[in-house]
């Protein structure tokens, strides 16, 4: 029987991200992906004017409509939230459809490069790092860990030791383990290898420690990469796959996108050329 997840993000009409990528991912790795828009957006808060509307109010629909349906998912998964009152609106959903034998991952979408993107506020970090604590998996970038855990971002980018910057991100990913994820996946890590070549990384933590899967660093920072790997994550755990299995495909599956978008000077708010690639998710 096909696995089914209930997505809940922003869709937006520019920007290969968010709903658009996660639909287009689980779809490739043969998994049913179930909407729940956050917000429509004309294109990603990354361009210069885009027009936004907001579905707080309409969320409720959809888990009243959905529960009448008797829908059971198999993952939940949650990204861009246009404001706090969201997440609370999450928890209603979770309430309902978590179950025992469903999965919740959490990609905190709150910042990147580390900036807070526009409509951060502390009181959406307050409801998101709740939100972190009843998740399963979380997929923060560099920025969100900081953000999540209070520590400093400059700090902890500018470490030129690798073996140092690794065993910091490590801390504080097992910081947030131990009130409530089984694992954190630290997104977008990059640093230098002992031959000087530049790397890009994403690091497994649990409670146990922690696992490196990087490649070359190509340059560049695009629109909606996070929102793929996060949706490479869900699909796979929905299909039982191992997760550095899932994190090894993923990387691949991003670098090539990567290398096509830097050869085509593709701008970086239009995000990467994904699409031709997805046949490298399909199940075997």
């Amino acid at each position: 029987m096909t696995k089914k997840i209930a997505v809940i993000n922003d869709l937006s009409g520019f920007g290969r991200c968010s709903l658009t990528a996660a639909i287009s991912v689980l779809s490739a790795m043969g998994v049913q992906a179930c909407p729940l828009p956050t917000a429509i957006l004309t294109a990603q808060t990354g361009y210069p004017s885009y027009y936004c509307d907001n579905y707080t109010d309409k969320m409720e629909y959809f888990r009243t409509e959905w529960a009448k349906m008797g829908q059971h998912f198999d993952g939940i998964y949650t990204g861009f939230v246009a404001d706090e009152s969201q997440i609370c609106q999450i928890f209603r959903f979770l309430e309902t459809f978590k179950k025992p034998d469903t999965f919740l991952l959490a990609d905190p979408v709150m910042g990147d490069d580390g900036k807070p993107y526009p409509f951060y506020t502390p009181a959406l970090l307050e409801q998101m790092r709740k939100l972190a604590s009843q998740a399963d998996i979380i997929t923060p970038n560099l920025t969100e860990l900081c953000l999540l855990t209070g520590s400093d971002f400059q700090s902890t980018a500018g470490l030129s030791d690798t073996g140092v910057l690794i065993q910091t991100i490590q801390a504080s990913g097992q910081e947030l383990c131990r009130k409530g994820p089984k694992y954190v996946i630290v997104t977008g890590i990059r640093f230098t290898d002992a031959d000087g070549r530049k790397h890009m990384g994403n690091l497994l933590v649990d409670s146990d420690g922690s696992s490196l899967f990087s490649f070359p660093y190509i340059g560049g920072s695009y629109s909606g990469t996070g929102d793929l790997f996060a949706s490479c994550i869900a699909a796979g755990c929905a299909r039982g796959d191992s997760l550095p299995s899932i994190i090894k495909r993923a990387g691949e599956f991003l670098e090539l996108a990567l290398l096509d978008s830097v050869r085509e000077q593709v701008p970086r708010n239009d995000g990467v050329n994904y699409e031709q690639y997805l046949s490298l998710l399909t199940p075997p």
